[in-house]
């Protein structure tokens, strides 16, 4: 559509450089070519115009003392994308690939997400290109309260609330939370993933794995399956792979293989999640360990290559575009009947049309992995009431609202005239809500 091009054109002419950014924009406004086609009076308004833009980009020197002495200096960042429907909300993710089209990229599928949750929460994303790993309890204490320094001027409770995201954990949001209750002098839920005693709330760490093994319980169940009896391949073996991991075997499902960044591990007996838990929760150490400490456990020294392994779902959970058309012809060829995104955006543009082309279930992250910003709404709610549910009901209402998210993203795509394309569903569904609170807003 020669109108929804127009803003591509413009996204790319001011964005040249955005790679990651692009890519998304773009995935969305396919998306939505339907959705103009049938409601031409969204154009009148400008909601396109406006929903490709953040409302605000902030960019900021962040300054730090490493253990030896010596001054460095990052660069941190915080897009406030969208606040249509609530207080921006979204991550801080502190890795040395971050950069302002990664937040940007992060910061628009936020948007989308949050909306499908059902919760009252805008999106946004921030981060920094500092990286966690080698570094001390006190470099950290030290880069995170000077990251805070300058972020604590542009959140809030009823502004905008971050969470964590790769590189960045309890410890992480322990220490800038601190910094933020000094500077402001105030205990509000300002960020979400606090610690149990100060604010947070039981199941967050589990739950954008969680919520994506639901969702994707869900999605089979649609179609006359389960994950029951199924092998799943995972990639990653942060908090999201764990989870996912650790609710898949619930479900009955036999988990038999997970990576990170520099390898993965296959274990066709199933995946010891106990000892996973230990090598990367409290060593910190890399998952070739794992192929150390067990028997007839094979490791790879190429993470990439872990989708070669014969499975019936696959879950990528490890970073954006992990999961390219190699690897999804590979996964195509030994039979895959899933695949569900628990990272932001893991799969390439070709490697969604082989999935769709090959007619298997695919989720899009923006709708399997809301989990987690689920869970963190959840928090919000009980800080707004000075109150904590227990872990039975933060997972039953988990549970509830992936199972909508999939209601909705399957019956939105089906009203659209592209059944069982879910990444139209969500795009669509999420874009639906958003545009009518912006019409009803104004132009703002």
């Amino acid at each position: 559509m020669a109108y929804l091009d127009e803003i591509k054109a413009t996204v790319k002419a001011r964005n040249p450089h955005d790679r990651e950014f692009l890519q998304a924009v773009d995935e969305v406004l396919d998306s939505l070519e339907i959705v103009v086609e049938k409601d031409p009076s969204l154009l009148g308004s400008g909601i396109f115009e406006r929903i490709v833009e953040p409302e605000r980009q902030i960019i900021f020197r962040v300054p730090w003392v490493d253990d030896k002495g010596k001054v460095q200096v990052n660069r941190g960042y915080r897009v406030q994308f969208n606040s249509a429907i609530g207080p921006y909300k979204g991550g801080l993710r502190f890795h040395p690939s971050v950069n302002l089209s990664i937040i940007k990229f992060l910061g628009f599928e936020q948007v989308f997400k949050n909306a499908l949750t059902t919760l009252p929460m805008g999106g946004g994303k921030g981060g920094s290109d500092f990286d966690p790993k080698g570094k001390s309890d006190q470099e950290i204490m030290r880069f995170c309260q000077s990251f805070m320094s300058e972020l604590y001027r542009h959140i809030g409770a009823d502004c905008d609330v971050p969470a964590g995201d790769i590189g960045v954990g309890a410890r992480e949001v322990g220490y800038l939370f601190g910094q933020y209750k000094r500077l402001r002098n105030t205990f509000s839920g300002t960020l979400t993933g606090k610690g149990l005693t100060w604010g947070g709330s039981l199941i967050r760490k589990e739950a954008t794995g969680y919520g994506l093994c639901y969702f994707t319980e869900a999605m089979l169940n649609d179609h006359q399956k389960s994950m029951a009896g199924k092998k799943v391949v995972i990639s990653g073996s942060g908090n999201v792979a764990i989870y996912a991991a650790e609710k898949a075997a619930q479900l009955g499902a036999l988990v038999i293989a997970m990576s990170d960044s520099k390898g993965y591990v296959y274990d066709p007996c199933g995946i010891d999640l106990d000892l996973i838990k230990e090598i990367k929760e409290v060593k910190r150490e890399r998952i070739k360990v794992y192929a150390d400490m067990k028997k007839d456990v094979t490791y790879v020294d190429c993470c990439k290559d872990i989708w070669t392994i014969p499975c019936d779902i696959a879950l990528p959970c490890a970073t954006q575009n992990e999961l390219d058309e190699a690897g999804a012809k590979a996964l195509l060829s030994h039979g895959v009947i899933a695949v569900a995104e628990g990272a932001n955006m893991p799969c390439t543009p070709e490697a969604i049309a082989a999935f769709q082309n090959a007619k298997i279930l695919y989720a899009p992250g923006k709708a399997s992995n809301a989990g987690g910003v689920a869970c963190s709404g959840l928090e919000m709610s009980q800080n707004s009431m000075r109150y904590s549910w227990s872990s039975e009901e933060v997972d039953a209402k988990l549970k509830t609202i992936m199972e909508s998210i999939y209601q909705n993203v399957a019956q939105t795509a089906d009203a659209y005239g592209h059944t069982d394309n879910f990444v139209v569903g969500a795009n669509i569904a999420g874009f639906l809500k958003v545009a009518q609170a912006m019409k009803e807003q104004g132009i703002v």
